[in-house]
């Protein structure tokens, strides 16, 4: 079938509200329905809704879709589509894709949600026409995609794209991954909140600002809040967040090592939240990776956003 009348739907599976929608073949999105993922109902309950969204956008569709994409926060098996571990969902081999198919006769693919969103960057997004790119999704945590020679590395057993767990520091802060000094326990949102509680907590002066943006609460700060303060020009918030643009440099440059990448795209909240932190790592990439390797270099910000998810889950059906 032609391009231009694909379609297919993308599902983005969150831990607690999930995005699912008509995605066509050129990227774009259609309608759109956001429903509770109910979790704690657990995955029955998860299943259900989901079955019953996808036959809302079903009806009066005429042509049936390529099939049905969802990206999920969580280990996956490549050839059933079972969810080894999703720790959002509280979920341990659960036989996920198998019985979408079985419910509603379709093809199912599933995904990580990054590796989701690193196909919608690349086909749709700021890597559109690129064959060799590194998505880097800065949120909560930190999360990644390659794309080498046209092909997006999926790895021996299906996990490649943990970009921010490389080492940055040996000696570094423990990451929840059980390693210490990852990038994520950097640069990470969780750890931008916990480095903010720490220095606000050992100085309420310097740290005024940004408890004032937490209602006066040093175990409400979050990543945002200190993004809103370096936003206001805060010099505690301004310097942990020029803290946070070296570690994702020195992380950036190992990873432009190692894949010679043409493009670094970054979104993520964090991202999201102070897009000044793009300029900081591509001038902090001078210095620390090797030249050849910048030469044809281009750093740059997420075209697609929050969509990313939903239309790289689509686009994976589309592309089987």
């Amino acid at each position: 079938m032609p391009a231009e009348k694909r379609w297919a739907i993308g599902i983005d599976l969150g831990g607690t509200k999930t995005i699912v929608a008509r995605v066509d073949g050129g990227g774009k999105i259609g309608r759109m329905l956001r429903i509770p993922t109910n979790a704690a109902k657990g995955a029955a309950a998860v299943k259900q809704g989901l079955i019953e969204a996808i036959r809302e956008l079903l009806k009066g569709s005429g042509r049936p879709p390529a099939g049905i994409g969802v990206g999920i926060a969580g280990q996956v098996d490549p050839e059933t589509g079972a969810v080894k571990f999703a720790p959002n969902l509280g979920w341990h081999h659960e036989p996920f894709g198998e019985d979408l198919k079985k419910a509603l006769g379709l093809p199912v693919g599933v995904i990580n949600d990054v590796r989701a969103a690193t196909w919608g960057e690349w086909l749709y997004g700021a890597g559109k026409g690129c064959q060799d790119l590194l998505c880097l999704f800065v949120g909560t945590g930190i999360g990644g995609g390659v794309v080498s020679g046209g092909k997006v590395l999926t790895g021996c057993s299906n996990t490649a794209g943990e970009l921010g767990h490389i080492t940055i520091d040996l000696h570094g802060p423990p990451c929840h991954c059980g390693n210490r000094g990852c990038m994520e326990a950097l640069a990470g949102g969780w750890a931008i909140a916990l480095q903010a509680r720490e220095k606000v907590t050992s100085d309420p002066k310097a740290g005024e600002a940004i408890l004032k943006k937490a209602d006066g609460r040093a175990d409400q700060i979050t990543a945002k809040i200190v993004a809103a303060a370096a936003k206001a020009g805060d010099p505690l918030a301004l310097a942990l967040l020029d803290r946070v643009a070296l570690a994702l440099a020195a992380g950036s440059a190992s990873l432009v090592n190692a894949f010679n990448p043409c493009r670094i795209i970054f979104g993520g909240g964090v991202i999201e939240g102070y897009p000044r932190l793009i300029g900081k790592v591509a001038r902090g990439l001078k210095g620390r990776a090797l030249p050849p390797a910048l030469d044809s270099l281009r750093v740059g910000r997420s075209e697609l956003g929050a969509d990313a998810g939903v239309a790289g889950s689509a686009a994976l059906v589309m592309h089987l």
